[in-house]
């Protein structure tokens, strides 16, 4: 199933693959206290850690569309591009992130006077969904 040469399928897959990605990536198992120490909680304070966990439904939710949003356009970009291989996707992905993302997330680090190892993090975990999102399965076209 296709909407402007771009493979919905794929864009889900892409979209669940760049959730469980997160779910990981902010887990205890990797950077869930950096994470949370760099946005001022304290990880100690059980009440306002339940009060953060209350609120999460929502925003998995419109994380999720965000999700499929990010992979439907770098799909389309790539689909642009006429790119044929995951290697070449992979490349777009980088491109794209370095370009877009690592400067608007710096700006907005810099101004909001954030960690910089916040903006590591995050910035780190985007590279990361736009690989995924490029070889989950790929975007483009088969």
């Amino acid at each position: 199933m296709e909407f402007m040469g771009v493979n919905l399928w794929s864009v889900l897959a892409a979209a669940v693959s760049s959730m469980i990605l997160g779910f990981l990536w902010y887990s205890p198992l990797l950077f869930a206290k950096p994470w949370t120490l760099a946005m001022g909680y304290d990880p100690n304070d059980k009440a306002k850690m339940e009060e953060m966990r209350k609120g999460a439904g929502k925003l998995y939710g419109i994380t999720f569309i965000a999700s499929l949003i990010s992979a439907f356009v770098l799909g389309k970009i790539i689909e642009i591009t006429t790119v044929n291989s995951v290697p070449y996707g992979m490349k777009i992905g980088f491109a794209v992130w370095l370009g877009f993302v690592t400067t608007v997330q710096l700006t907005s680090t810099l101004f909001k006077k954030r960690p910089i190892k916040l903006y590591l993090i995050d910035t780190g975990y985007q590279l990361g969904q736009f690989n995924v999102v490029t070889v989950t399965p790929s975007p483009y076209r088969q």
